[in-house]
């Protein structure tokens, strides 16, 4: 039907403004509608549910939502109020269900059909259910069961062998994930979930709900979703789409920097460390004071047969309003040189005005030299260039908030030009820093302005530094987050104990104050494999719980101790593919290893990926420690976790991470003693 729709769409500029308009508007509407449909390859119903009682009906539930002719819903969108039984639904609650069923699906093929009973115990005993579903969420309270829906079509969706990119995972969302999903839109929502409970998808799926949910006024306004890396962004990519929502934006903090510039380099942990703390907020404040600068001497021009001047007092006075005057240091430019003008004219014997002398002589050396001196035009890369490479500029700035070598790290003696320099990662909130205190260059507002979103949210939010969540607040329009992560994985420069560090730096909602949410059952992660990372959470984060695996099988991690893990790493490989057969394996690398290794490999012809902008697109990918998280596998290789535990920041953490990538498979290859923990 919109295609037909869209076939029908009289095309061309004829017609009256209106009409133009309408015919615009409902062009619009029907493409985002055909958007909505591609679906690909997914199958598009996922589930049915019985009502019984008064409501005598039955509902399937798909991707998006599918109407008749007479306009009766054929599909009910997943995120639809009348579906939500079909997610929370218990033995305790049933919602008003008699049924609810699931289909597991590859593709569009049917592969099998999962049916739980609600009701009278007895009827559901003699109906055959075997204890999944509602049975177990009714008497399963005191044998410590994890209440899971749709058991059939859960484990057959984690046991499917992955494909380097992350899946959504509509048709066995979880009833603490759907109630996340459904929260609120005001306001702040904090998600806590350890590895594999899924925290990743239930915020992506979140955003989706919202748009579907408050498409007037999020539509209009934007949603963002921040990861940690252009890894992790390629690996996310596909789950918004396959929800049938492509209009959210998907960025990294370096995305969002205004005007423009490269940001593409890893920092040093110890200049991440500086530039990461709210000192940098008056040390940049102080750098754009430094260029608002008084004359050294009077400024004398000829103009026809007397002398102009500007005296050094008379500057410092221009000086001293334009800072009363205004708030952002370029928005001031054009007073200056209108006061600049003004001074001079004033300053003559005869009569001279200033519009006139402003046009003869704006452009002469002597009067450009003196507005860059006094007041200059600034870009934050053009601001924090000079700043980092003048030793004077940068003590000046500095003093008494850094010592002599924190001060060091932010040094840069680069000769490159500022258009053509490549900044880290961690310089993009000191560029936003910047241009929030410089504001937009005359003439050039909308490229400096910075665009605000009705709803931003953050995955691996743990690691965020308090410049970044800075940053990040300027683009909330009204405060309404979903921020998600783990603090046992908190492996980065600000590494957090406490969710109260990350709350405190975001936007405060007084009529919504934050909510916070606790995902866990571990969904991805075998029992095997979550029982030895438990043994390393208990030293990298002691006060916080493993999830609880709902997965009791599985392989054993193996370790194999070798005496050259680079001779020895091909070979372990080889034999891992062995027994993942079409699955994926990630080899997790400390960093100095990461050259040495993949030259290994390449030597022995092993076929292999790096991670990079695009994900991981082969079925092997050797991954530097650093990236991998957030990141889900078949199978994971761990290389010399003693290594990793040394070289890292959060060593412990680091090496947890690593060991909780895996659906079926952990491998551990060391030839240097491995921690103790792990003994």
């Amino acid at each position: 039907m919109a295609r037909k729709l869209s076939d029908s769409l009289e095309v061309g500029a004829g017609g009256t403004n209106q009409a133009r308009f309408e015919r615009e508007a409902f062009t619009e509407n029907i493409v985002d509608r055909l958007q909505q449909l591609d679906i690909g390859d997914a199958s598009l119903i996922f589930g049915r549910i019985d009502h019984g009682g008064e409501y005598d009906d039955t509902l399937y539930i798909g991707r998006v939502g599918v109407w008749d002719r007479q306009q009766d819903p054929v599909v009910v969108d997943w995120r639809a109020p009348a579906s939500e039984p079909f997610y929370r639904a218990t033995g305790g609650d049933s919602f008003g269900l008699e049924r609810r069923r699931h289909f597991t699906t590859r593709g569009k093929t049917l592969l099998d059909i999962d049916d739980e009973l609600f009701g009278d115990l007895s009827r559901l005993d003699a109906a055959g259910v075997d204890g999944q579903g509602g049975v177990d969420e009714v008497d399963g309270a005191s044998s410590g069961r994890r209440k899971i829906q749709g058991h059939g079509a859960l484990i057959t969706a984690l046991e499917t062998a992955r494909t380097g990119r992350l899946g959504d995972i509509v048709a066995t969302i979880q009833g603490e994930q759907d109630e996340i999903i459904r929260s609120r839109l005001q306001g702040l929502l904090v998600v806590q979930g350890g590895p594999g409970t899924g925290k990743t998808v239930v915020a992506l799926h979140r955003a989706a709900y919202l748009l579907y949910s408050h498409r007037f006024p999020l539509q209009d306004q934007g949603v963002l979703v921040l990861g940690p890396n252009r890894l992790f962004l390629a690996y996310i990519e596909q789950v918004l789409p396959s929800l049938g929502e492509a209009g959210v934006r998907l960025a990294v903090l370096s995305d969002l920097v205004t005007p423009k510039v490269r940001t593409d380099r890893l920092g040093s942990e110890a200049a991440a460390a500086v530039k990461g703390g709210l000192d940098m907020v008056e040390l940049i404040r102080r750098a754009v004071r430094q260029r608002q600068n008084r004359l050294r001497t009077d400024l004398v021009v000829g103009f026809g047969l007397q002398n102009l001047r500007l005296t050094v007092f008379e500057s410092e006075q221009i000086i001293s309003e334009a800072r009363r005057r205004f708030r952002t240091h370029n928005a001031a430019r054009k007073f200056v040189e209108n006061e600049v003008f003004a001074t001079l004219a004033n300053s003559g014997r005869e009569e001279v005005d200033p519009g006139v002398l402003r046009d003869r002589i704006r452009w002469t050396y002597p009067i450009r030299e003196t507005l860059e001196w006094m007041w200059p035009v600034l870009t934050p890369a053009q601001l924090l260039h000079d700043l980092f490479r003048s030793p004077s500029l940068l003590e000046a700035a500095g003093r008494n908030l850094f010592t002599v070598e924190q001060l060091a790290t932010l040094r840069h003696t680069s000769e490159v030009h500022v258009d053509a320099l490549v900044w880290t990662f961690d310089d993009a909130p000191l560029l936003d820093e910047a241009r929030a205190h410089l504001g937009a260059r005359p003439g050039r507002r909308q490229v400096d302005e910075v665009r605000t979103y009705g709803h931003i949210v953050i995955d691996e939010a743990q690691d965020l530094a308090p410049m970044a969540l800075r940053m990040i607040s300027r683009r909330s329009l009204n405060g309404s987050m979903t921020v998600v992560g783990d603090l046992a994985q908190s492996t980065g420069s600000w590494a957090r104990d406490s969710w109260d560090d990350v709350i405190a730096q975001l936007p405060s909602n007084v009529k919504h104050g934050p909510i916070r949410k606790e995902l866990t059952t571990g969904y991805r992660i075998p029992a095997p494999a979550m029982a030895l990372a438990a043994k390393v959470l208990t030293e990298a984060a002691p006060g916080l719980e493993p999830p609880v695996a709902i997965r009791d099988e599985g392989t054993a991690p193996i370790i194999t101790k070798v005496d050259d893990v680079v001779a020895a790493l091909p070979d372990a490989i080889r034999k891992e593919l062995a027994e993942i057969g079409q699955g994926n394996v990630a080899v997790v690398v400390p960093r100095l290893l990461v050259e040495p290794l993949t030259a290994a490999l390449e030597r022995a012809q092993v076929d292999f990926g790096r991670a990079s902008r695009s994900g991981l697109d082969r079925q092997v990918a050797v991954v530097p420690v650093q990236l991998v998280k957030g990141l889900e596998v078949d199978a994971v290789l761990v290389v010399e976790p003693s290594r990793i535990v040394s070289e890292e920041r959060q060593g412990m953490r680091a090496l947890y991470v690593a060991l909780t990538r895996a659906t079926k498979r952990v491998g551990i290859v060391h030839a240097d003693p491995l921690p103790r923990v792990l003994l």
